[in-house]
C-alpha cells in the first residue's frame, strides 16, 4: 500500500489522527503554534516546570485553540441517530446557559446573559449534522469562534492567575463564572470531535448527574449541586478540567509522545522491524513472528494501537500473506501484537504515567512491575502464531532475506542511545519528564552522527533519518497534534473525576458491584458439591468477571487513557472490599481496557489490520481479541497470584505462578488452534480449554490435577506428531 493509503488507514480508524490537510499561511500558522508548543514542554522538561494550574492552563490554552482547527468535525454515520444527538447536545448547552443566567441574576449585565445564551446557540449549532459546518480540509466560519473561545477559557486563568487564585481566592467574580461555562460546553465538544460520541456523552451524563442528584433513585441519589458550586469545582481548582489527568497529559505524556514521534522520523521503527526479522524469521511462521516481536517493540514508543498496526502491519501483513497465512490470521496477530505495546515497559503509553500519579508508585517500580504480565501476552500470541505455522507446515523466511545481526548494528547503533539513556534515567528514580527531555534532545542530536562520521569513513550508517530542520519541525507539528485528542479526552473525564469527588459515585458503583457478587456468589455456592470452592472465592470470582466486563463495555469506543481514569474511579473500588491490593486492582482494570481495540464491534485495530489485508474487519476482530488471550487471563493470575506482580512476594509463589501460568497459556493456545504437533481433536481440545481456565486460579489441587492433563495430552500429541510427517494443510485461520 502507499503511504497516502495507510494515512488514510490511520485516519478512518484512529480518530487521535484524525487531522485536516491544512494548506497555505493557515497550515503555517498552526505548524508555528505546534512547534512552540513543543519547544514550551521540552524546555519546562528540562528546565523546570511552571507552577501546577500555570502550567496546565498554558497547555491547555494552546491545545484548545488548536482543537477546533486541526480536528474536523465528525460527519455523520448515522444521520437520525445523529440529529437525536445533536438535539441532547444542543440542549445541554442551553441548558447550562440557563443555570448561569438564573443564578448570576441580578449580578452581571443583561447584555451579558444574552451574550452567554448567544454562545450556547453556537455551541448548538456546531453540534447539528450540517453539512456545510463540516469544513473538511479547512475551518468553517463557526471554528474561529470556537476556537478563540477555546484558547481564551484556559488563557483567562493565566492572565488573571495572581487575582483568581491568590487575591480572590474562594470568592470568585461574575465573569468567572461565565467562563466557566464556556468552558464546559467547550471540553464537552472538544471530546466528542476527536474521540467521538462515547467520551462526551459520558461527560454530559457525569454533569447531569451532579445537577439532578436529588431526582436520581436508591441509592444514587445526592444532595444535587447548582451550577455555581459545579463551576468553582471543575474550572477555578484541580479536581476537574485541570485535575490529574490534565497534569500528567502536560507533564508526562506529552513529552513521551514526542519522543515517539521524533524516534520514528528517525529510525528507530526500522531498527525495530530488522532487529524482530534477525530475531524470529528464521523459525516456522517467521513473518507472523516478526510482526509479535516488532510490534512489541515499536510498541513500547508509540502510543497508539492503531498507528502501531498500520506502521508495521505494512510491512508485515502482506509478508504473512504471502509465506501463506490467511489474511484475516495476518491482520488480526498484527492487531493482537500492537495492542500489546501499551502493556510493555519502559514506555507503556499514557495510562501507565496517569496510573504512577494516582497510587503515588514511582513510574520505574511500574516498569518493573509490568514485565511479567507482558511477557505473558507476548508469549500468548507467540505460542498462537507457531502453533498455527506448524498446523500450515509453514517455514521460516529464506536466510537471503534476513538480514545480518552485524549489518543491523553497524547501521543503526546511534539510533538505540537516547532509548537507553532514557531508560537508564527511569530505573535511577529520575523524573520521567526529565528522562523524556533528554530522550528528545539525544534523538535530535544523535541522528547527526551518521553526517559527522561520515568523513571518517563510516558510510555503514543509516544516513536517511538524519532529522533536518524540515524533518524536526515536522515532527514537532507532529507531536503536539497528537496530544491534542489525548488532552481533550483527559479534560472531560475531569468531568467525571471531579462529579465522583462530590457527589460519591464510585463508592456508590462499587457498592453495587460488591452487592451482586455476594448475591450470585452465595446462590451458586449451594449448587457446588462437597465445598470445592468456596463461597467467598466464588465471590471474587463474580466480582472480577464483572469488573472485567465493566471495562470492556467502557473502553468500547474510547481511548485506553481515559478508559483507565475512568474505571480507576467509578469501578476500582470494588476490588478494595475483596482485600485485593491497590495496585492489582488497577493493572487490572488497565489490561482490560487496553482489551478495548480488539474487541468486537469497536476493534480498531483490528479494523485497521483488516483495511491492509483486504480480510472482514468483525472476523478480523474476533480472531484478535482470541489471540489477545494473555490479555484477558493475566489480570486474573495475578489478583490470584500477587507475586507476580512482586507484590507480598516469595519465591514458591512465584515459580508456583510462573509454572501454572505458561502451562496455562500453552495449553490453551494448543486448545485454541486446535493443533500442537499433530491435530488435536474436540475432547483434547475441550480438556485442554479447561485444565487451562483452571490452572488460572493459581490452586495447588487445580495446578497438580489440570497441569498432569495438559502434559498427558500434550505429550501424548507431541510423540504423534514427531512420528507423523507433517502436511500443509488448507489455511482458515483461528
Amino acid at each position: 500500500m502507499h503511504q497516502a493509503e495507510l494515512d488514510g488507514l490511520i485516519k478512518k480508524f484512529d480518530n487521535e489522527s484524525n487531522f485536516r490537510d491544512l494548506k497555505g499561511v493557515l497550515k503555517w500558522l498552526v505548524t508555528i503554534t505546534c512547534v512552540v508548543l513543543s519547544v514550551f514542554h521540552i524546555y519546562t522538561a528540562g528546565f523546570g516546570l511552571l507552577n501546577e494550574i500555570s502550567h496546565r492552563t498554558v497547555h491547555m490554552a494552546f491545545i484548545m485553540g488548536l482543537l477546533f482547527i486541526v480536528f474536523p468535525r465528525r460527519p455523520p454515520k448515522h444521520l437520525r441517530v445523529n440529529a437525536v444527538l445533536s438535539l441532547v447536545y444542543g440542549a445541554f448547552y442551553l441548558l447550562i446557559a440557563y443555570q448561569l443566567v438564573s443564578a448570576l441574576d441580578g449580578m452581571i449585565p443583561a447584555w451579558w446573559g444574552w451574550g452567554i445564551y448567544g454562545f450556547a446557540l453556537l455551541m448548538s449549532i456546531s453540534a447539528l449534522p450540517i453539512a456545510a459546518l463540516e469544513g473538511r480540509n479547512k475551518p468553517s466560519w463557526i471554528d474561529w469562534p470556537l476556537m478563540l473561545a477555546g484558547a481564551g477559557f484556559s488563557a483567562y486563568l493565566v492572565i488573571f492567575f495572581k487575582d483568581i487564585f491568590i487575591v480572590n481566592i474562594g470568592f470568585p467574580k461574575s465573569f468567572d463564572y461565565l467562563m466557566g461555562g464556556i468552558a464546559i460546553m467547550l471540553v464537552i465538544e472538544g471530546a466528542r470531535r476527536t474521540m467521538g460520541e462515547s467520551l462526551s456523552i459520558i461527560g454530559v451524563l457525569a454533569l447531569l448527574y451532579a445537577m439532578f442528584g436529588t431526582q436520581m433513585p436508591g441509592m444514587m441519589a445526592h444532595r444535587g449541586y447548582d451550577i455555581i458550586r459545579l463551576v468553582e469545582h471543575l474550572y477555578l481548582g484541580t479536581e476537574g478540567i485541570y485535575g490529574i489527568a490534565i497534569g500528567v497529559v502536560a507533564t508526562y505524556v506529552f513529552h513521551f509522545v514526542l519522543f515517539g514521534v521524533l524516534a520514528q522520523a528517525s529510525g528507530l521503527g526500522q531498527l525495530f522491524i530488522e532487529l524482530a526479522t534477525v530475531v524470529a524469521g528464521r523459525y516456522a511462521g517467521g513473518p507472523a513472528k516478526v510482526s509479535v516481536v516488532s510490534s512489541g517493540f515499536f510498541g513500547m514508543i508509540s502510543g497508539s494501537p492503531v498507528a502501531n498496526t498500520v506502521t508495521t502491519g505494512a510491512f508485515t501483513i502482506p509478508m504473512m500473506k504471502k509465506y501463506g497465512f490467511s489474511a484475516r490470521f495476518a491482520a488480526a496477530t498484527e492487531a493482537a501484537s500492537s495492542c500489546g505495546g501499551q502493556v510493555t515497559p519502559p514506555i507503556m503509553g499514557a495510562s501507565a504515567f496517569v496510573m504512577s500519579e494516582m497510587l503515588g508508585v514511582p513510574y520505574n517500580e511500574l516498569i518493573l512491575i509490568a514485565i511479567i504480565p507482558a511477557a505473558f501476552h507476548y508469549l500468548a500470541t507467540l505460542c498462537m502464531v507457531h502453533f498455527e505455522a506448524r498446523r500450515l507446515n509453514l517455514k521460516g523466511m529464506p536466510a537471503d532475506q534476513i538480514p545480518q545481526l552485524g549489518n543491523v548494528l553497524a547501521r543503526h547503533w546511534h539510533q538505540v542511545i537516547p532509548l537507553v539513556v532514557m531508560v537508564t534515567l527511569l530505573m535511577m528514580q529520575f523524573t520521567p519528564f526529565l528522562a523524556a527531555f533528554w530522550g528528545i534532545i539525544l534523538t535530535i542530536t544523535c541522528s547527526y552522527i551518521p553526517l559527522i562520521l561520515r568523513p571518517l569513513g563510516f558510510l555503514r550508517l543509516d544516513h536517511k533519518s538524519v532529522l533536518t530542520p524540515k524533518r524536526l519541525v515536522a515532527a514537532l507539528e507532529e507531536g503536539s497534534k497528537q496530544s491534542i485528542a489525548i488532552t481533550a479526552a483527559c479534560a472531560c473525564v475531569g468531568f467525571l473525576l471531579g462529579v465522583t469527588t462530590l457527589t460519591g459515585l464510585g463508592f456508590k458503583f462499587s457498592g453495587a458491584i460488591v452487592g451482586l457478587a455476594v448475591e450470585f456468589g452465595t446462590t451458586l455456592s449451594a449448587f457446588i458439591p462437597f465445598d470445592l470452592i468456596t463461597t467467598d472465592s466464588l465471590t471474587l470470582f463474580i466480582a472480577l468477571i464483572l469488573v472485567a466486563l465493566a471495562c470492556i463495555l467502557m473502553g468500547a469506543g474510547i481511548p485506553t487513557t481515559p478508559t483507565y481514569i475512568i474505571l480507576a474511579a467509578i469501578v476500582a473500588p470494588a476490588l478494595d472490599d475483596f482485600g485485593i491490593a491497590l495496585l492489582a486492582s488497577h493493572f487490572f482494570i488497565f489490561y482490560y481496557g487496553v482489551l478495548a481495540d480488539v474487541t468486537p464491534p469497536v476493534a480498531l485495530a483490528a479494523y485497521a489490520g483488516a483495511g491492509i489485508s483486504g480480510s472482514e474487519p468483525m472476523a478480523t476482530g474476533v480472531t484478535a481479541f482470541r489471540l489477545s488471550m494473555g490479555k484477558v487471563l493475566v489480570p486474573f493470575m495475578f489478583i490470584y497470584a500477587p507475586s507476580l506482580l512482586f507484590l507480598d512476594f516469595t519465591w514458591t509463589e512465584f515459580i508456583l505462578a510462573m509454572i501454572s501460568g505458561i502451562t496455562c497459556i500453552v495449553a490453551l493456545s494448543a486448545a485454541y488452534i486446535g493443533f500442537f504437533s499433530a491435530p488435536l481433536s474436540r475432547l483434547e481440545k475441550t480438556v485442554l480449554s479447561l485444565a487451562g481456565l483452571s490452572l488460572v486460579a493459581h490452586n495447588p489441587w487445580f495446578l497438580a490435577i489440570s497441569g498432569a492433563l495438559v502434559v498427558l495430552i500434550l505429550g501424548r500429541n507431541y510423540r504423534i506428531g514427531h512420528y507423523q510427517q507433517p502436511t500443509a494443510i488448507e489455511v482458515k485461520g483461528v
